[in-house]
């Protein structure tokens, strides 16, 4: 037994001893989806059908753009026409729907199936009534997938992070000696500078609460972190970090991350969010391609990327379940996902794992947009930096006005003059689009590609 496993046995044994011990009673709603062959009823295909266009194509009214238009700055003085014809579908890459589930024909079906036979089901807190046989299937499906012996289901990836963080945090205070936890009794938590705002946020909160100590190591700098483990003397530390960076697209280093685990014992926490499903041969995520599931402790995700759902979950031990269900804050005081949502949740993992077609088109449309720009793109989520706001609100309005819904991003998600268009690539487009997204963009970042490559996507 590893001294995190005795540390998390002895918090149950304290809540237990005090009758604070917490666990979901499912309510039972009798479904199909519960039959011996969960899967039996998911249509699946071959390639993509019409259903896929709606998560690369959106559409916007043309008051609604036009007053977009107005409100994002033109650093080339570009005025829109009181004549001239703005709206429409515009091609979206600015969304997390990586896998193009969230229109797949068995995903509608589950949603409308669990509706029409139990409404939004019951609602309230998980540990109320609002736990199912609906969640119980689709915590087995996510513990699978992230190859874990337990899942616990959030009501978003959000919370998800800020309940880890929280029952982290209590295991310093209830083994604590005396009223309040001793420098050595406090839990030391190691953070990726570029972490996402839910981690920092839960990070923040369990020091405020259980006072635990954060250390901010250099974006995944694996000496910079050796050297914050080696001089902590705190005996309860943790490493956690995206596997996938949301605004950079670039990947920890689990392997490295697994070799530092070994050194030191810490506890070793990623956030899969834009992962899961994208990655690895059965959608495993990050730590599938590494081969190291067994070396994350805490495996964090959401529904609402690939997945194209709603909530988060956390995949993890029984202990830990245990723990986070009866000390984290944000699952104890949140109404649960709604039944339709759990549904159609199992049945987008189900797809995906089925449809392994549609990891492959993702990942070649990333090969294609590095091909065409000669960029170093390793993953779907592709950050050009412009540099000011300006620049970057004007580029994005130069892109709406060109058909494509590209998002700026500013402070305070990013530092300041790193301002940036996030694209975001999805099995749902197609090269074509690739190729036209390459040409709207070549006015403003510079490519190091060959003029031939804009010659030929200038006449799509």
């Amino acid at each position: 037994m590893s001294q995190w496993d005795y540390w998390v046995e002895a918090a149950i044994s304290k809540l237990a001893s005090k009758q604070l011990l917490r666990s979901t009673r499912p309510i039972s709603l009798p479904t199909a989806m519960l039959a011996d062959d969960p899967t039996a009823d998911f249509e699946t295909f071959d390639g993509p059908g019409p259903w896929d266009r709606s998560s690369a194509e959106v559409e916007i009214e043309e008051p609604t753009l036009r007053k977009w238009l107005s409100d994002l700055p033109s650093s080339r003085g570009e005025v829109i026409d009181k004549d001239e014809k703005v709206g429409g579908k515009l091609l979206l890459f600015s969304g997390n729907d990586y896998l193009g589930l969230s229109s797949h024909p068995a995903v509608r079906k589950a949603a409308a199936k669990a509706a029409q036979e139990h409404g939004m089901g019951p609602r309230g807190s998980a540990l109320i009534c609002g736990y199912t046989s609906y969640h119980g299937v689709l915590e087995v499906s996510l513990a699978d997938l992230k190859k874990k012996e337990d899942c616990l289901l959030c009501p978003t990836g959000f919370a998800a992070n800020m309940a880890f963080m929280t029952a982290l945090g209590n295991v310093s205070s209830l083994l604590a000696a005396g009223m309040k936890p001793s420098e050595d009794e406090r839990v030391a938590i190691f953070s990726d500078a570029l972490n996402h705002a839910s981690i920092i946020d839960g990070i923040r909160l369990a020091e405020r609460l259980q006072e635990a100590q954060a250390f901010v190591y250099r974006h995944c700098d694996m000496i910079h972190l050796d050297s914050l483990l080696s001089h902590c003397t705190m005996k309860k530390k943790v490493v956690i970090t995206d596997s996938l960076f949301s605004m950079d697209g670039d990947f920890a280093p689990l392997d490295k991350l697994v070799s530092l685990r070994k050194k030191h014992g810490f506890l070793l926490a990623i956030d899969d969010a834009h992962a899961t499903l994208v990655c690895g041969e059965n959608g495993g995520g990050v730590p599938e391609v590494y081969e190291c599931e067994k070396e994350i402790d805490i495996c964090i995700g959401t529904l609402s990327k690939a997945v194209a759902c709603q909530g988060g979950f956390i995949a993890c031990s029984n202990k830990w379940k245990q723990l986070i269900q009866s000390r984290g804050r944000s699952f104890i005081f949140s109404t649960s996902v709604p039944v339709p949502i759990a549904a159609a949740s199992h049945a987008a993992l189900v797809v995906a794992r089925k449809e392994k077609w549609r990891r492959l088109a993702v990942w070649s449309r990333v090969q294609e947009f590095a091909s065409l720009t000669q960029l170093q793109v390793t993953s779907p989520i592709i950050s050009l930096v412009i540099g000011s706001e300006e620049a970057a609100l004007s580029a994005s309005r130069h892109m709406l006005k060109s058909g494509f819904h590209v998002t700026a991003i500013r402070p305070p998600t990013v530092p300041p003059n790193s301002c940036r268009l996030r694209i975001t690539l999805s099995s749902a487009h197609s090269s074509e689009d690739i190729e036209k997204l390459v040409c709207a963009l070549s006015p403003w970042i510079p490519f190091p590609v060959a003029d031939q490559n804009y010659h030929r996507a200038s006449k799509l």
